[in-house]
């Protein structure tokens, strides 16, 4: 098996991004699967084009895409990518799109389809605090998390794919009162965990997943 992890570069005035420096330290690989990472840009257009080259050339059979979320306290997996951007702040590109779709002619969501739900279970069996996302944001990450299951939808049909947001390192909180964080030993961890789960796991798990609010 052929799994490709994705990670953003720094944005919104930080100097490092959690996502992809978790994925460089990925170590524990299950002997069945090669993993490749990627960097990607923090830019609405242009990260969906840097995955869909990355993916034509690398051909995996499972593409996972990870993301920082501050203000988050533990490893999230996201459900769902919808067709909007309604961005906050501008992307790394200075583009600030308000309530624009991110492609004309795709659905208007796109569910994940790795085992989010036994990768959860899984990294909490390990200690790593999880949880199953009902919202990706209206920013970068889940335009790549809709971007990459459109793409699958359109083009790699035989590709499963899904998106991860991950907290804030704690040296990005030193001067943020009262924010979350988690080590990156951890992140990389849960990664790990993340990796040996989809290897092995064909069909999600039954398990209650969803939230109140």
């Amino acid at each position: 098996m052929k799994i490709l992890l994705t990670g953003f570069d720094p944005f919104g005035g930080e100097s490092i991004n959690p996502s992809y420096e978790a994925i460089k330290k990925i170590t524990n690989h299950h002997p069945s699967v090669e993993v490749i990472t990627k960097e990607l840009p923090t830019i609405f257009k242009k990260a969906i084009e840097v995955l869909d080259d990355t993916l034509a050339s690398v051909k995996p059979d499972v593409v996972v895409c990870t993301g920082q979320a501050g203000g988050r306290f533990d490893i999230s997996l996201e459900r769902i990518g919808i067709n909007l951007i309604d961005a906050k702040i501008p992307d790394n590109d200075g583009d600030q799109p308000i309530d624009e779709k991110i492609f004309a002619d795709g659905k208007e969501a796109y569910f994940s389809t790795i085992p989010i739900k036994a990768i959860v279970k899984r990294m909490r069996e390990n200690g790593i605090p999880a949880s199953v996302s009902n919202t990706a944001g209206t920013f970068v990450c889940n335009c790549i998390l809709y971007g990459a299951m459109y793409l699958i939808d359109k083009k790699y049909p035989d590709i499963r794919g899904g998106f991860v947001h991950v907290p804030f390192l704690p040296e990005q909180v030193i001067d943020k009162v009262n924010m979350p964080s988690m080590s990156l030993e951890t992140i990389t961890q849960a990664f790990e965990v993340m990796i040996e789960t989809i290897a092995t796991t064909d069909q999600d798990i039954k398990e209650i997943g969803g939230t109140i609010s």
